[in-house]
């Protein structure tokens, strides 16, 4: 009992047990030892004896994984197949708005439940910091349903929807590149619950509020930069199956299908398509941070900069990505601003 109990003590029945013994090189003569028949009988008289070791409950790190990971494939779902039908039924205005609506309740659908408040070490209780505990509680995280969210949605759905509405010239490519960047939109929500999840834990860690700050500095560029990375990734693997797909008219150019792949988008398609992951991405850390106006502005400035520009340029779509980049650059100076202070991870 002493030397196997830990085996007694996760097995389900006593032929686990026997068949452990037996795995364990014992036999007939170490039953006998025991005053038993056979293993079985052994077996039968330890599972009797020893009780069983509950399963633990799933920690709290445990369910954070997993309701991250339902998130992730629940907004890059969300995203790609009403993207997927405006591009396989066409970009008729029933088709869009009908595909609008998930869009646009994608925020709330996959937002994070309210988490329990964390107080830092720097935090000495009664003192009126910066850490807004009362605020930050009404501006939760978890709120689903309210207008900031409705219109953080609504510019998502802009962002995605319009490209594939208004492609000239290469639609094959346009649709290619505006769906892989709605399956980035896992990524996107993934990025930005780890960005809260290392705030949080920083915000227990960090002695005093310059270290938080110290600390949390490099994060939010990472969070971005494997969101663009990400991204990169699938609209690569998107133009390669493109290629095979619908491959370019005429001779061929020889390379291998990276090089096609690699050459079937511009600059400034890659550009755009680096524009529209930023667009993508920064609004999402600012809603869960609490931050759902300011997201929620960005999400619809992105798309109106970038429209009002194409509507007075002559550069074509140079002028739309000028207004979606500036609008992102904006963008991301803001949250680099709000979202190192403590009270966006309480």
């Amino acid at each position: 009992m002493a030397e196997h109990r830990a085996l007694c003590e996760r097995a389900v029945d006593p032929l686990e047990i026997a068949a452990g013994l037996e795995e364990a090189g014992l036999g007939a003569e170490a039953a006998a030892r025991c005053r038993h028949a056979d293993l079985f009988s052994l077996a039968e008289e330890l599972y009797a004896r020893v009780p069983r070791r509950p399963t633990p409950p799933p920690t709290a790190r445990d369910r954070q994984c997993g309701a991250a990971a339902r998130a992730t494939l629940t907004a890059a779902a969300l995203a790609v197949l009403p993207c997927a039908a405006v591009a396989g039924l066409g970009a008729r205005w029933p088709v869009l708005l009908a595909a609008a609506v998930p869009l646009a309740l994608t925020p709330a659908l996959t937002a994070e439940p309210p988490a329990g408040p964390v107080r830092p070490p720097f935090a000495s209780p009664g003192a009126a910091d910066e850490l807004g505990a009362e605020r930050s509680a009404q501006r939760g995280t978890g709120t689903r349903w309210r207008p900031a969210a409705l219109a953080h949605g609504v510019g998502l759905a802009v962002l995605l929807l319009l490209p594939t509405a208004v492609a000239g010239g290469d639609r094959p490519l346009t649709v290619a590149m505006v769906l892989a960047a709605a399956v980035s939109a896992g990524s996107a929500e993934r990025a930005a619950r780890w960005y809260r999840q290392v705030g949080r834990g920083h915000l227990g860690a960090a002695a005093t509020l310059a270290e938080f700050r110290a600390r949390m500095r490099p994060v939010l560029p990472v969070a971005v930069a494997l969101h663009l990375a990400v991204l990169t990734v699938l609209t690569f693997a998107a133009l390669a199956v493109l290629t095979v797909v619908a491959p370019r008219p005429g001779p061929g150019h020889g390379g291998g299908l990276l090089h096609l792949a690699a050459e079937r988008a511009g600059a400034v398609h890659w550009a755009a398509q680096g524009v529209l992951g930023l667009l993508l991405v920064l609004p999402l850390l600012l809603a869960r941070c609490g931050r759902w106006t300011a997201a929620a502005t960005g999400a619809l400035a992105g798309p109106a900069a970038a429209l009002a520009l194409l509507g007075l340029g002559r550069s074509g779509p140079v002028a739309g990505l000028l207004g979606g980049g500036a609008v992102a650059v904006v963008l991301f100076g803001y949250a680099c601003a709000v979202l190192g202070r403590a009270e966006a991870h309480r």
